[in-house]
């Protein structure tokens, strides 16, 4: 077994499901201290058998990342249970569907606090012990970081807010060993798109998409784990991910076209 992670304080926040669930279980088998963030204590208490299970160590706090105090209090227990954090996987997210001439400001609130605020108070918080161990802070964006999704309007623009903050973070601390990383998965299986939220700040239940054929969380959680250990500054996953951001550069307008299309044909689309 590769020893680079033994022992290591992994902070996952939104590690009661799907990728962040997956990289609790990652990260266990690498014989890591896995620390479990997320709302619901009883779904994460399942996480943490299974993380012992498999033989990590396993540690739950529960934690709202839109509230910056229950952030600063994760981390302080962390250190308090651990004494440090080697590695921050910034993970919790929020979806949401609806025309932005439809959208209740609220939504792109509560989307922004959670996908960009949360990634920032984490980090914030956890930077000194970071820093100290010479450690590591990576980020779940999205292919909606990379181009913006239409019906998905406070959701690209959370994802390519939390990119630029995490280039600057990385470029700012080039010369201090903290390695900064962003990772950008297509469309996973997860329970994000029924946790969606719809022009009235309603979860959508529903998900547009067949998730048997969507990668899948231990995927990209495998990604993640490879990413650290060899320190890649950015990851976009999936064929069509690569491809989006490629052809973005060189044909914006033919990938805004195609982009509308492809959206325009899910299931129950806010342009049919």
């Amino acid at each position: 077994m590769d020893t680079y992670f033994k022992n290591k304080v992994v902070v996952i926040t939104g590690a009661s499901s799907g990728i962040g669930e997956a990289t609790a279980y990652a990260f266990a088998a690498l014989q890591c201290k896995v620390v479990l963030a997320a709302r619901s204590v009883e779904k994460l208490m399942d996480v943490k058998q299974r993380c012992e299970t498999i033989g990590g160590e396993s540690f739950v706090v529960k934690c709202d990342v839109s509230n910056e105090q229950d952030c600063k209090n994760l981390i302080a227990e962390t250190v308090k249970q651990f004494g440090t954090v080697d590695i921050l996987i910034n993970n919790a997210g929020i979806s949401m569907r609806s025309l932005f001439s439809e959208l209740d400001m609220q939504v792109l609130k509560q989307v922004f606090d959670i996908n960009f605020w949360g990634t920032v108070y984490c980090t914030k918080y956890a930077l000194p012990y970071l820093l100290q161990q010479k450690g590591s802070v990576l980020s779940v964006s999205s292919v909606a970081g990379i181009k913006g999704l239409p019906g998905r309007t406070g959701y690209s623009a959370s994802k390519f807010a939390m990119n630029g903050f995490m280039e600057a973070l990385r470029i700012e601390n080039s010369k201090t060993g903290l390695y900064v990383g962003v990772i950008c998965p297509g469309y996973t299986a997860s329970n994000i798109r029924n946790t969606a939220l719809n022009k009235e700040g309603k979860s959508q239940t529903e998900t547009p998409l067949d998730e048997s054929k969507l990668m899948q969380p231990h995927q990209v959680a495998t990604e993640m784990v490879d990413m650290i250990r060899y320190r890649k500054a950015e990851v976009v996953l999936t064929l069509q991910g690569k491809i989006t951001k490629w052809l973005n550069k060189f044909f914006p307008r033919l990938v805004d076209r195609v982009v509308f299309n492809v959206v325009s044909k899910e299931k129950d689309s806010p342009f049919k």
